[in-house]
């Protein structure tokens, strides 16, 4: 099996180049986790995402640590990677979004993938399940690992996810991007839309972008950003966002998406002031002896 890490964002709020930002006690990053917890379960070869001026910067880091455990292949997000007909709006600098990102590792990816951000912390249960549910389920491997929206929140501001509606078998039936969640003053969680706050069930299920999904994915994809390209709205600024995409694919294909639902806390680095409480964590993590100290030591 084949895991995709999304590593070409720049970060804009955190203020850096936060997927090589170390959190490990010998320089490792989130994503280094990420991959080591995705072998445990079964995983065995690993598509980064990243923009082409970081590939140095990657491979020198990540790529010396992990090159020898799995097969490791680098694929680049670029903006001007259009479907043909189609050009970039003058003056657009920023990327498409998660689903143009994961499109980019099309031509390197045969068979069931899992699909993950790289500056997110999943949890080793994340990557079992998902491997579980696509090992027994060859011919509809779609699932995703859903989080509880009160484990996924910072203290330190907003929060992109996506509300997950699960029907009584356990399957996606919708799924809703909300780009701005947080918990209020007053203790309440509420996202912001039409300028303005609205509630939200703190114990509902969210995407946090790690899903297992099929190759048959990539060609709904690229339709679906046609699609996305030709819907207007804010040329500048737009994405295409995994969780659209997916749907999109559900609705064509008639195929399920089986929500895996896990008790994990999210950990990540949104904002500069989040990398303490993951630093933190990962401690903890090494003195209950859920990773070695030295995490790719032979």
């Amino acid at each position: 099996m084949t895991l995709l890490v999304m590593a070409a964002g720049m970060g804009s709020r955190y203020g850096g180049l936060k997927q090589l930002d170390p959190i490990g006690p010998n320089g490792e990053f989130i994503l280094d986790y990420t991959v080591y917890d995705a072998l445990q379960a079964g995983f065995d070869k690993v598509v980064f995402v990243i923009k082409e001026e970081n590939l140095e910067i990657f491979k020198e880091t990540v790529g010396n640590r992990i090159g020898s455990k799995c097969e490791t292949v680098y694929c680049f997000q670029s903006l001007d990677d259009m479907p043909e007909g189609y050009k970039v709006p003058e003056g657009r600098v920023k990327q498409w979004g998660t689903a143009h990102a994961v499109l980019a590792a099309r031509n390197e990816i045969k068979g069931p993938f899992a699909a993950v951000n790289a500056d997110d912390f999943y949890g080793r249960e994340s990557f079992r399940i998902i491997a579980e549910h696509m090992n027994a389920n060859a011919n509809s491997p779609c699932c995703m690992a859903g989080f509880v929206l009160k484990n996924t929140l910072t203290e330190n501001g907003t929060v992109a996810r996506g509300e997950c509606a699960v029907d009584e078998n356990g399957y996606l039936s919708d799924i809703t991007e909300h780009t701005k969640i947080m918990r209020l003053e007053d203790g309440s969680t509420a996202y912001f839309e039409d300028e303005q706050w609205h509630p939200i069930d703190e114990d509902c299920i969210v995407s946090m972008n790690c899903w297992g999904l099929p190759e048959a994915f990539f060609a709904s994809a690229e339709k679906g950003f046609c699609r996305f390209l030709e819907g207007g709205g804010d040329e500048m600024k737009k994405e295409y966002y995994l969780p659209t995409a997916v749907k999109e694919y559900l609705a064509e294909s008639g195929q399920k998406a089986k929500v895996l639902k896990t008790g994990a806390k999210w950990y990540g680095v949104t904002y500069k002031e989040d990398r303490q409480t993951v630093v933190d964590y990962i401690n903890k993590s090494i003195e209950d002896g859920i990773y070695p100290k030295e995490l790719w030591k032979d």
